[in-house]
């Protein structure tokens, strides 16, 4: 191996090995999530947390798939839908408030717009691959901050410690983006990874505490 290569390998090592930690902590707290569901909400809190948890184990078991295959016209298909499930989990994240705290006329409208969106940008992905990478950050981006046209309801269907969890998630996604944008940078990849457990972790804690029930 030339040391380029050697590098790349240690790189993929890296981001394999950070989304495959996301992939455990997700399939252990989705079980946790849809409990609290259960416990002190109704049914579409229980929907709610199902699909949240559901959306984080395969955006990360697409991540870790990806980053562990060796090149090849596999690793190019599974890089599809990796970008894809970045479409699934924003809006996956969405569901838990959508259908729980913001209930009614602004949660079902969210709810609809986001899971529109995704089923678009899901099909976008798999179409055109890695083409048109900013037209694709743009999506992500004005998906994920969409809530913001719902903030006066949000405020008063949840405490602000709540939204802070939120927009603190939100700020992590964000943020990893000036790395994700810099995929020629040594480990800049990774470094996205971890903004992405951040943002998740962060996620998990208001949907645990504030939307599921």
């Amino acid at each position: 191996m030339t040391r380029p290569h050697i590098i790349a390998a240690r790189e993929e090592f890296l981001n394999t090995l950070s989304h495959g930690a996301g992939l455990v902590a997700a399939l252990a707290m989705t079980p946790v999530l849809i409990y609290g569901a259960v416990l002190n909400g109704g049914p579409a809190d229980i929907v709610g947390a199902s699909i949240f948890g559901a959306t984080l184990v395969v955006l990360y078991f697409a991540s870790t798939a990806y980053h562990a295959a060796r090149p090849g016209p596999w690793k190019d298909r599974l890089q599809r839908l990796d970008h894809a499930a970045i479409y699934l989990l924003i809006a996956g994240t969405y569901t838990p408030f959508t259908l729980g705290p913001l209930a009614g006329a602004w949660g079902w409208s969210l709810f609809g717009v986001v899971w529109g969106i995704a089923v678009l940008g899901v099909a976008f992905k798999l179409f055109f691959g890695d083409r048109y990478p900013r037209i694709s950050m743009a999506g992500y981006l004005v998906m994920g901050w969409l809530a913001v046209i719902a903030i006066k309801p949000f405020l008063s269907a949840m405490p602000v410690a709540g939204l802070a969890w939120v927009a603190a998630g939100g700020l992590a996604y964000s943020a990893g983006v000036y790395f994700y944008a810099q995929p020629n940078r040594r480990y800049a990849h990774f470094i996205w990874h971890l903004f992405v457990l951040a943002g998740s972790a962060c996620h998990v804690i208001a949907v645990l505490g504030y939307a599921a029930g």
